[in-house]
């Protein structure tokens, strides 16, 4: 008889997105990498703040997240 495949957590998605306690994605800001003397200092206080994921594409990031909720 074989044993089940363990499940693997998707490394990429992992690295890029964060579950909080309660559930929710969150995902961070792009833009936030190089040309930012360009941009206004408020622009780039903006982008530093973590953004929530669209409630669209959440259940894509937990099915490759098995372990985080």
């Amino acid at each position: 008889m074989r044993r089940p495949k363990p499940i693997k957590t998707k490394k990429s998605v992992a690295k890029r997105f964060k579950i909080t306690a309660t559930g929710k994605v969150l995902r961070s800001h792009t833009s936030k990498r190089h040309l930012l003397q360009g941009k206004s200092p408020k622009r780039r206080r903006r982008l530093n703040s973590p953004a929530l994921v669209h409630s669209s594409d959440v259940h894509r990031i937990k099915d490759s997240l098995p372990f985080s909720h």
